[in-house]
């Protein structure tokens, strides 16, 4: 029997690493930005002169490769196979940061074995004394593998769209947050949002719902965290398409304004404190 920890157990970063604040950029629903928003956050936290690493915890399923266009050499699966260092995995991406890759198709890491959660412990705390900020770039929904991921983060931000099917899965990830890792607070983005001030109505609903509905062990219900919300903007699409981050490609756009609105807010609510 293995010793390592359940993957509904929250671990405590402060014990398991020194140095990065580590951050898990989740959500409930695929396909609502969320690898776009670890990516282009990380090139703007890095302007702000951040040392920030983005780990691809997408095991089963990865592609931050796609988005920053990289076509890696060694990626997670060489270094927990043993074939290659974790140092030749750490490679540099467009936006000045660093990254480390899982590649995709891993089939053998969709599931959250005694091994993978203890290989996947050590190259954070392998990692984390040498950046400010380690973004982790995790999977989709609830499965053991994103929680254990999430579970290694001090700090959780969960990415929605404003359609009704991503706000149910962001709840529904949420509400097991709280009570199985007993989070006492998630920060939340909302992407694509319609008109300025959606995302704060969104949040603020999604409380409510809370409150009403998740009890937690310290009687005081989850506290959601509004970041700040990203528009939907037609240059996020082109960006996409041409495998480019939005800040490199159109820095002066609503959406990477919105972006490198959100690096300033995590900047001076997070990384203050922890400096």
């Amino acid at each position: 029997m293995s010793d390592a920890p359940s993957p509904t157990t929250p671990l405590s970063p402060a014990a398991t690493t020194q140095g990065a604040r580590i951050i898990a950029v989740t959500s409930g629903k695929g396909g609502v930005g969320k690898t776009f928003v670890s990516a282009n956050l990380a090139a703007a936290l890095t302007r702000r002169g951040q040392r920030v690493l983005v780990l691809d915890a997408d095991l089963g399923l990865a592609n931050l490769d796609v988005v920053l266009n990289l076509h890696p050499k060694i990626t997670l699966h060489d270094v927990f196979t043993g074939k290659s260092s974790l140092e030749d995995a750490v490679i540099a991406a467009p936006g000045g940061f660093s990254v480390v890759l899982a590649g995709s198709g891993m089939v053998e890491y969709s599931r959250l074995t005694p091994e993978v959660r203890n290989q996947f412990l050590n190259v954070i705390q392998s990692l984390a004394p040498r950046f400010d900020v380690i973004l982790l770039d995790t999977g989709a929904g609830i499965s053991d593998v994103v929680l254990f991921s999430v579970s290694l983060a001090s700090e959780v931000l969960i990415v929605a769209t404003p359609e009704p099917t991503s706000l149910t899965d962001a709840y529904a990830a949420i509400k097991v947050l709280a009570m199985q890792q007993k989070r006492q607070h998630v920060r939340m983005v909302v992407n694509q949002a319609a008109r300025p001030g959606d995302g704060r109505a969104i949040t603020s609903q999604l409380q409510q719902v809370l409150e009403r509905f998740v009890a937690t062990d310290s009687g005081r219900p989850l506290r959601l965290i509004h970041m700040g919300d990203i528009p939907a903007d037609l240059a996020v699409r082109d960006a996409v398409m041409r495998r480019q981050l939005l800040l490199l490609n159109t820095p002066g756009c609503p959406a990477a304004l919105a972006i490198s609105q959100l690096a300033g807010k995590i900047e001076e609510t997070l990384l203050a404190r922890a400096g």
